[in-house]
């Protein structure tokens, strides 16, 4: 066979490199036999071949090792193949090659925690025997010694981790002995510290401060990556000193443990000590006595920190006052799932499952994101503290312990827990092979071909001889993701459905207490009603129970992470009930993940979307195809009640039809907004048009009424107003309205009058009186025609004639402005064109007078001060507040006032239309516009999310942490950022009503 099919069949990928080295003077003579069998062994020759050669310069007597059988090499070749790193670090430090002069064991032991510290303590001149060691060299010299003897550590381990004949079996193990490791390269720092303290306070000062080295997170779990930083919490014992002069000490000691591990120095520091989980953080003293910990976190520790001391466990120092401070913290950590903020806490955990995840690494994550380990973290974590409280078995540090034990208990099955602690090895293992490498902190899978290719091999057992292709490996990997997202839900609901369902399983079933608790864990705030509504939807042998039970586990979980989950279940139970076996029902909730999907979030994030469902259930079908949530339209709407109209003659018959159009085209355009697929302005139009088609629907309807008695004598115009006119209304909007009204020809101005008094109070009628059978959920369009010429005053319809008379003689710069959003909306075309015709002069004046100016500002300012709800927070009244809708409106009403007369562009409904405009004509500062427009649709957005989130209108930015985390969400904020929110409207509304200030009032 030739040298380049040698290599290639070696796994080789730069052949040209492989030659070279492999004709290296270091290896004249030595058996090339031999050579291959060990780097076959390596899962990347290359790497293993070029730092077998630069080993041997610098030690000629590893030729030995080098070209001895394969068995007796195995260790050279593995570690040398699997880390390039160590193969540097062997280089720097040849004399620590007696490493692998071991036989390679199938079932390795691991190292003795003892032996290692004492070993670290040894390579300072520290005594391992002391209860408080005291390091025989300081600076550069001990932490050349101290990484040192870490890194022997852990190439000892790579030994035994890459030569085990089942990694993932090993892989505890590996996590365990790289924490023991890490805790006795911290005790040596301390007795290193220790002896360099000695510079600053008296040798009594020094040893009278007991430090206890608190590891948390992976390091106390004893689950630690092959590099990774070290979260711990110190503790301080003041001994006879006062605490002050007791702090300084820890303080320096805590910072000389930090400088010996991590510092620049000629030996590469290992990886940072990390104590921002101590008590206020960052801003908190470094070391605290166990006495002022315990103040802490009785007063004002939040829940998180109770969950993160989960894994606390001493690692070094003062191991007696660490005793004393795990026992201080057990209980707390074990009754945090009842303190209040846990169900928030909770969800907190769940979004670093997948938060601040780069989109150019979203796809390579081992750890975070949906089916990483952090996934399989969170749910073991939660479960333990959910049933924890009550099971003492529960209480382990480690994920793997913790899984058997909550199989062990029946809190999971016996299956799923196999599969879930299987999948979680395998990320482990891949992190594990991944980090030692380079030995650099990272958690993304490598993207070269033949980086995976050599990762492939490495997470395989001594045993294969197989080189997997990189396809085979990303195969296995999406593989176990997608498993730990099915069995998070499958090991998450389960035993709930196993529990409410009554079922006779050998699986996990819980009593019905924890069932509630687990629930009550993910956010149900009525657990015990949650379990009825999952007995309702499961129990029994029909198809749909069983198809029920199949879905549940993630539907559950997708309502969980909805603002309220009891309300979304609720809802759920009865849309299901409602449409029954329905085939499609079913069907959709099986087969199409995003339609499912969707009608959770809705259900626990919309009471109005929610409450539009369950009495029109057939409109779930839309949710599994963004086509069905297009709005239809005022054409289509327009169609399609004509067409209904003429089938249906009678009156309460046809407004029936109109108004069920008009509700369910609420509830799509509701859903559509809900899925991201309308922006503000879109939202906004659409319900515009759907209360047109209502509108012209009453009219016709009124119309035909009136016509029954005698002939129609008038033609009726509905002109919609304010937002309604702009097309900017809410799911909660009125319809401002006027009513203009021309006699036909042949017929009195007193019987048009009359009859067309007589229709616009038939439209208002039809549109709110109550049908029977009510139409339920519906919100009913109220028809608020105040804006009228004499506002309340005035005659409720004018002719066209009297509008023309009443503007020559009476009209205010007010009517003026009111006109402005005048827009026709139903009625007859000709009539519509001639007041277009009459009142364009009126609203689109050639100039204002600055008299006109002054009552514009008056009126505002009057507003201002009349119409603000008693004890409103000016802050927060989104329509009549500081920087709030209204002053949005005026000063863009202001402008059109002054300057529409003259430029056309300005001649528009819409308030961001004629602000965009107003910018183009330099009549006001691009900034400036965008900033208002921006306000504005920030006001508008919550004006809706408020009725969508509770079923109600409101124009106040909630206060209440529930709401105001409702109308985030609905606002485009992600989980847990209300308070971004509420800063982010307060500070543009501020600014918003500065340049308000500035171009309105002049100030």
């Amino acid at each position: 066979m030739s040298l380049a099919r040698r290599l290639i069949s070696a796994g080789f990928s730069d052949l040209e490199k492989g030659e070279r080295f492999l004709a290296a003077a270091e290896l004249d003579g030595l058996d090339q036999d031999r050579i291959f069998a060990g780097l076959a062994m390596a899962a990347n020759p290359d790497t293993a071949l070029q730092s077998l050669v630069r080993l041997i310069e610098k030690h000629p007597a590893l030729r030995e090792l080098a070209a001895a059988d394969p068995e007796t090499s195995e260790p050279l070749y593995r570690v040398l193949g699997a880390s390039e790193a160590l193969g540097e670090f062997l280089i720097r430090h040849p004399e620590h090659l007696a490493a692998f002069d071991v036989k390679a064991s199938p079932e390795p032991r691991q190292a003795d925690p003892e032996q290692l510290r004492a070993a670290l303590l040894t390579s300072v001149r520290a005594d391992p025997g002391s209860s408080r060691p005291v390091a025989g060299m300081t600076g550069a010299e001990a932490y050349a010694a101290l990484r040192t003897a870490y890194r022997r550590g852990v190439v000892d381990l790579a030994v035994k981790d890459l030569c085990a004949v089942d990694p993932l079996d090993f892989m505890p193990a590996v996590g365990a002995e790289l924490a023991d490791l890490a805790g006795a390269a911290i005790e040596a720092a301390l007795a290193v510290s220790r002896a360099e303290a000695a510079g600053q306070f008296t040798a009594g000062e020094v040893a009278g401060v007991g430090l206890a080295v608190i590891g948390m997170g992976k390091c106390g779990a004893r689950e630690l990556n092959y590099i990774s930083d070290v979260d711990v919490i110190y503790v301080m014992d003041a001994g006879d000193l006062d605490d002050a002069r007791a702090n300084t000490v820890g303080t320096a000691l805590a910072t000389g443990i930090s400088r010996a591990i991590f510092s620049v120095a000629r030996e590469p520091g290992l990886w940072e000590v990390d104590a921002n989980l101590r008590p206020e953080g960052k801003s908190g003293p470094l070391v605290r006595t166990l006495a002022s910990h315990e103040s802490y976190y009785a007063r004002w520790a939040e829940s998180w920190e109770f969950q993160a001391l989960l894994k606390a466990r001493t690692i070094a120092g003062d191991r007696e006052l660490g005793e004393r401070y795990e026992k201080a913290v057990a209980p707390l950590i074990w009754s945090s799932a009842g303190r209040e903020g846990f169900v928030e806490s909770v969800q907190a955990m769940r979004r670093r499952v997948t938060e601040h995840i780069p989109a150019a690494e979203e796809q390579r994550q081992i750890k975070l994101g949906r089916g990483g380990l952090r996934d399989v973290e969170f749910t073991v974590q939660l479960l333990q503290l959910v049933h924890g409280k009550s099971d003492e078995s529960l209480r382990r540090r480690d994920t793997t312990s913790a899984i058997a034990a909550l199989s062990a208990g029946g809190y999971i099955g016996r299956a799923d827990a196999a599969a879930f602690d299987h999948a979680y090895r395998y990320l482990r293992l891949l992190e594990h092979r991944i980090q030692l490498f380079q030995l650099r902190r990272t958690h993304l899978m490598p993207v070269n071909e033949s980086a995976l290719r050599a990762l492939a091999k490495a997470v395989l057992g001594p045993f294969s001889n197989d080189r997997p292709p990189a396809d085979a490996l990303l195969a296995a990997w999406q593989k176990t993701k997608r498993s730990v997202r099915e069995l998070h839900e499958r090991i998450f609901y389960r035993p709930l459905l196993n529990t409410a369902a009554k079922l006779s399983s050998e699986d996990a079933r819980l009593t019905p207490e924890a069932a509630q608790g687990r629930l009550a864990a993910l956010g149900y705030g009525d657990p015990r009603g949650a379990m009825r509504h999952i007995e309702a939807l499961t129990a029994g042998v029909s198809r749909r129970a069983a198809l029920q039970r199949q879905l549940l586990p993630i539907l559950l979980d997708w309502l969980a992470e909805g603002v309220d989950p009891d309300a979304g279940l609720l809802a759920f139970r009865r849309v299901s009930e409602a449409l029954g076996t329905t085939h499609w029902y079913l069907g959709m909730l099986r087969d199409s993940t995003a339609a499912a999907e969707r009608l959770c979030h809705v259900l626990s994030n919309s009471r109005l979307i929610a409450d539009l469902l369950e009495v029109s259930p057939e409109s779930v079908a839309w949710l599994g195809n963004d086509k069905d949530l297009a709005p239809l339209g005022f054409e289509a709407q327009w169609q399609e009640i004509t067409s209904k109209m003429s089938r249906h003659s009678d009156p309460e018959s046809a407004m029936r039809l109109i108004r069920l159009i008009r509700r369910r085209e609420i509830l799509r355009i509701a859903i559509a907004d809900s899925a991201g697929l309308l922006s503000q302005e879109q939202v906004g139009a659409e319900l515009a048009d759907t209360d047109r088609a209502a509108v012209l629907g009453a009219l016709r309807v009124a119309e035909g009424t009136v016509s029954a008695g005698g002939p129609l004598k008038t033609a009726v115009l509905v002109v919609a107003m304010g937002r309604q006119g702009g097309r900017e209304i809410g799911y909660g909007s009125d319809a401002d309205v006027m009513y203009v009204h021309r006699a036909l020809p042949g017929n009195s101005e007193d019987e048009a009058q009359e009859q067309a008094q007589r229709i616009v109070s038939l439209v208002s009628g039809l549109l709110t009186q109550p049908l029977k059978p009510a139409i339920m959920a519906e919100r009913v369009l109220q028809m608020d025609a105040d804006l009228r010429p004499e506002g309340k005053n005035g005659a409720m319809v004018r002719s066209l004639d009297s509008f023309a008379e009443y503007y020559r003689r009476w009209s205010l710069i007010w009517e003026a402005q009111a006109l402005l959003r005048a827009r026709p909306m139903a009625g007859d075309d000709d009539l519509a064109r001639d007041f277009l015709a009459l009142i364009d002069p009126i609203r689109y004046p050639e100039s204002i007078s600055e008299q006109d100016v002054r009552e514009v500002r008056r009126v505002k300012a009057r507003v201002e001060a009349e119409r603000l709800p008693r004890g409103a927070d000016p802050a927060r009244h989104l329509k009549l507040g500081r920087g709030g809708l209204s002053d949005v409106e005026w000063l863009v009403q202001l402008l059109q006032l002054q300057h529409a007369g003259k430029h056309h562009e300005l001649r528009t409904t819409s308030t961001v239309e004629a602000l965009d405009a107003a910018a183009s004509l330099d009549l006001i500062a691009a900034a400036d516009a965008e900033l208002l427009a921006d306000a504005w649709r920030l006001a508008s957005r919550i004006r809706s999310a408020n009725v969508i989130w509770s079923g109600k209108a409101s124009d106040l930015l909630p206060s209440s942490r529930r709401d105001l985390e409702a109308v985030a969400r609905w606002c485009g904020y992600e989980p847990g950022n209300a308070a971004a929110l509420e800063e982010d409207y307060l500070r543009l509304s501020r600014r918003a009503r500065a340049v308000f200030e500035r171009l309105f009032y002049g100030h």
